[in-house]
């Protein structure tokens, strides 16, 4: 297990860099994925001044690869969900972070593995699970009702024929249970107008809805940012890549939320209120990888880096 796994790190020392401050400091890996980003970091620190890194992630292929990309290397490894990232720091007796990195989304692998069920380019039961566990793909488009599913593929993939797809879901499941990626990938393409399908593949921002649905990845991002951030020392600093807009706006929004004082009404002539910033942010614009990066990796294209320092609790 593990041993295939594969994930080319986005911006790698732009993220790093951005977390980055001391080499005797603690941080934390907040998605492992292969340990592209996890090494970069843990290569840096001197575990004889209490240089540490702790890497999450739900996925155990995931673990079991940046374990062994890692070995020697001051890391401590948790299977968890980053949402929960302040419980797993209160076990291991960690009180505050120097340095927060954040990879988001899919990796390669869990995209190239076709059982994994990630991907509508290669047939595989329907999973998408990141952790193996809990409710699948298969579930979600053969239990929800037919305004549940239209509400998941507008919402969360964007998808301005949700309400046809959908219909195309629960109409074909009346005869027989979906199973399969390319089941799930014929129904959308039946589903949409053929000009659609001549712009892009149409199955891609349904099979993303679907994978946010089955591993409750936008909850968890709002979480992670807001316990993460908490756990920071003042001075410390997160980074955090996204690949798509849902993301990006969750993590501009909670940066912007740290980074708000007074929020007293503007007729108001003094402050009441006395909220001052807690957050700065080190990155004004978010942070694109360079075209030579996305020549080499295309899959770098969406990506944005976007980097805050907290300056008070």
């Amino acid at each position: 297990m593990g041993v295939g796994f594969s994930h080319i790190s986005v911006l790698l020392k732009e993220t790093v860099d951005g977390a980055f401050g001391s080499n005797s400091g603690v941080y934390a890996d907040l998605t492992a994925g292969g340990g592209g980003h996890s090494f970069e970091l843990a290569k840096r620190l001197d575990p004889k001044t209490g240089g540490r890194l702790i890497c999450l992630d739900t996925d155990p292929e995931a673990i079991e690869a940046a374990k062994k990309r890692l070995d020697g290397l001051p890391v401590t490894f948790v299977k968890s969900n980053f949402r929960k990232i302040g419980e797993v720091l209160d076990k291991l007796g960690v009180k505050e972070l120097d340095g927060i990195i954040a990879d988001l989304g899919v990796s390669s692998h869990q995209l190239d593995e076709a059982k994994r069920g990630f991907s509508f380019h290669s047939d595989a039961p329907l999973d998408m699970r990141m952790s193996g566990e809990g409710l699948s793909a298969r579930d979600v488009v053969n239990e929800y009702e037919y305004e549940e599913l239209k509400r998941i593929l507008f919402e969360y993939g964007e998808e301005k024929f949700a309400p046809k797809i959908a219909r195309g879901i629960v109409d074909f499941r009346v005869k027989e249970p979906i199973e399969t990626t390319e089941q799930l990938a014929e129904i959308i393409k039946n589903s949409v107008p053929a000009a659609y399908k001549r712009e892009k593949n149409p199955c891609r921002k349904s099979f993303q809805a679907i994978r946010i649905e089955v591993n409750d990845e936008l909850n968890a991002l709002d979480e992670a940012l807001e316990v993460g951030f908490e756990r920071l020392r003042d001075g410390g600093k997160m980074s955090v890549i996204t690949f798509h807009s849902l993301e990006d706006r969750i993590v501009k929004n909670r940066f912007r939320e740290f980074c708000t004082g007074c929020t007293c009404p503007p007729e108001f002539p003094v402050c009441v209120c006395g909220k001052l910033p807690r957050g700065e942010l080190i990155t004004k614009k978010p942070v694109a990888p360079s075209a030579d990066e996305v020549s080499k990796n295309p899959r770098s294209r969406s990506a944005k880096l976007r980097v805050i320092k907290k300056i008070r609790k």
